[in-house]
């Protein structure tokens, strides 16, 4: 009976188990305490106000779905995910295809000044967001803007950009290229884990530039590939502020929401704000943030099934 009264009395953790439990606890308190307060405890909350009707002075009033039955009625809710898809379509494979094309040029070796190239391709990343929507309000205006000006002296036709809304997406997508550089930093990364023995052996095969890039570099820079598509789509999905500063900067006053001209500029993240903080229907802009997180987790999965195949990871051969 001692022995097992004794056994029993050592099945509980030591006191420098519990001690130690403790101080780390205690060290990743401050984490633990932004986390429960400044993400799930809003999560859980904007859950809750997604199935209720929600005004800043007003106590929640429990609808049920009436929030998620109400986005197939809302034109808006359809043209901001349009112009969001658009956006994804189009200017996401844009980016990624441009920051490998400049990568593969700047991973070119016995060009002089590449670290020069390096640091201006990158400084785009470091310009605050609003400055860059600003300055590119200025360069894409139709009247003094620096591309008008440039497509003026090759007799191109000069498009009114933010002004036009034919337009308007065109100009973020031109905005959203010119600030790849850390996706080219990723890639300049994938890159230099090419192992050189690859080509060398293409090179005795007779392999040319072409076939070389399109064999070796991009199946072994694949996982690098992945990754700056899904956080290219998850980045894309959330698009808000360049679109609310141009908004802002080519709509006329008093309109009460922002979207650019007839709304070409209305991307879901805009929608989102707009029911949120103009109108303050909480709980519709709740449901809304759902949707969103919805969305992307699915365009998410989807790219990873596509990708399941066409993918290579070393550790898995």
């Amino acid at each position: 009976m001692t022995s097992h009264a004794r056994t029993g009395r050592r099945r509980g953790p030591s006191p420098g188990t519990r001690r130690n439990l403790i101080a780390g606890l205690l060290f990743i308190s401050p984490w633990l305490v932004g986390f429960l307060a400044f993400y799930l405890y809003p999560a859980l909350a904007s859950l809750y106000y997604s199935f209720t009707d929600f005004k800043i002075l007003e106590s929640p009033t429990w609808v049920g779905l009436d929030n998620y039955g109400k986005l197939g009625a809302d034109p808006l809710f359809w043209k901001s995910l349009g112009n969001t898809l658009y956006l994804a379509v189009f200017g996401l494979p844009l980016s990624v295809l441009s920051a490998l094309a400049i990568s593969l040029l700047l991973n070119s070796r016995g060009i002089r000044g590449i670290s020069i190239f390096r640091t201006i391709f990158y400084l785009p990343v470091v310009v605050p967001t609003v400055a860059v929507a600003i300055l590119w309000i200025w360069l894409l205006n139709p009247q003094y803007g620096l591309v008008n000006q440039a497509l003026g002296v090759f007799h191109l036709p000069q498009p009114r950009w933010f002004f036009d809304p034919d337009w308007t997406k065109a100009g973020i997508i031109l905005m959203t290229v010119w600030g790849v550089g850390d996706v080219v930093v990723i890639y300049l990364g994938a890159l230099q884990g090419v192992p050189r023995d690859l080509y060398d052996a293409a090179d005795v095969d007779g392999a040319g530039r072409f076939a070389k890039i399109r064999n070796i570099t991009i199946p072994m820079i694949s996982p690098a590939i992945l990754f700056n598509l899904i956080t290219g789509a998850i980045a894309i999905f959330q698009y808000f502020t360049q679109a609310y500063v141009i908004s802002e900067g080519t709509t006329s006053r008093g309109s009460g929401a922002i979207g650019g001209i007839q709304n070409s500029l209305l991307f879901y993240g805009l929608h989102l704000y707009n029911n949120a903080f103009r109108y303050f229907r909480l709980g519709y802009a709740s449901a809304l943030a759902w949707i969103l997180l919805l969305i992307i987790l699915g365009f998410t999965i989807l790219m990873l099934w596509v990708s399941r195949r066409r993918v290579y990871y070393a550790s898995e051969r």
